[in-house]
């Protein structure tokens, strides 16, 4: 398995912030912070109570090294551990906007204000997520897994902001944003399992399997119209190579018989010919009724027509 070396982190050492995806590395840096100590993570969030006095006139101030107990310098080396830890993770341009901070609290809510904004932009940024998260649409042509991936950095970004939805909420969402052709899916997921304690993870491997069997559906069904349009493609040539033998049968057909007729037609004139160069004695009509070939009506001629033609 191949691991990118930017993403990659060893288990000890913090994930390191390069001033760009503030949320993402806040979001590691608590986990790494709480799995150290749990107490560092208390003392960022809530403040070290870094040892102070009070002079003659009521007013606090820090503490002089001298004059720490054991448990101001408990407190102390808590403050600087925790430090310790944010300045391992930061780049220098990130470290000479945080080195004059006095305390760890201080230190973190400066990058929070830097990259998340003042409560202000905050409220202004958790708003245009809000409205991401409620007009969010599977897109089309677009897999389960690339929309659970959009649908993740909402609610993340969300989550770092301090807008956090429920599990029941986010998996409700995830099956209205599907699209229709998912909905036998959606009905049935609904009607077998407990959206209030159905896991997300469980329903994005619901959805990857029914996701495999609508692609197989839609695979066989282009191979189907391929072969369709196959079979129809071969019908046509057929068609198209019987109408050329027609045509080319038809044509034989007719020089056949304008041959045939050629051939009749002339030796019928022959005939005529014979019967007047012969003067054949019985012919004493005057006229002769001579069927025409050519118009195939009855016709009169004459003899002295038939000696003119000669």
């Amino acid at each position: 398995m191949n691991f990118n070396s930017s993403e990659s982190q060893n288990i000890s050492k913090p994930s390191f912030f390069y001033g760009n995806n503030y949320s993402h590395w806040k979001a590691k840096m608590t986990i790494f912070i709480q799995s150290l100590d749990y107490n560092l993570w208390d003392l960022i969030v809530d403040g070290p109570n870094l040892p102070t006095i009070t002079n003659e006139n009521g007013e606090l101030f820090s503490k002089p090294r001298n004059k720490y107990n054991d448990d101001d310098r408990k407190i102390v080396q808590l403050n600087a551990k925790a430090k310790h830890v944010i300045i391992c993770a930061i780049n220098s341009n990130e470290f000479n906007r945080v080195s004059s901070c006095v305390s760890a609290k201080e230190m973190w809510d400066r990058l929070e204000v830097t990259y998340e904004g003042t409560n202000q932009v905050k409220e202004a940024k958790i708003n245009m997520l809000v409205h991401e998260y409620e007009m969010f649409t599977m897109h089309d042509n677009e897999d389960i897994k690339t929309m659970f991936t959009r649908f993740t950095n909402i609610t993340n970004a969300l989550q770092a902001l301090g807008q956090i939805y429920t599990n029941s909420e986010m998996v409700r969402k995830i099956l209205r944003c599907l699209p229709r052709i998912w909905m036998p899916k959606v009905t049935a997921i609904e009607e077998a399992k407990d959206l209030r304690t159905l896991p997300s993870e469980d329903l994005l491997g619901s959805l990857m399997t029914h996701e495999l069997s609508i692609i197989k559906k839609k695979t066989m069904k282009k191979k189907w119209r391929g072969k369709r349009k196959k079979i129809v493609a071969l019908k046509s040539s057929a068609n198209e190579e019987i109408e050329e033998d027609s045509d080319q049968e038809m044509a034989l057909i007719t020089r056949r018989f304008k041959k045939n007729y050629q051939v009749r037609r002339n030796s019928e004139e022959k005939f005529l010919r014979r019967i007047i160069h012969k003067k054949v004695s019985q012919v004493k009509l005057k006229r002769l009724f001579v069927t025409s070939v050519t118009n195939r009506d009855i016709t009169r001629v004459t003899v002295r027509d038939l000696k003119r033609r000669s």
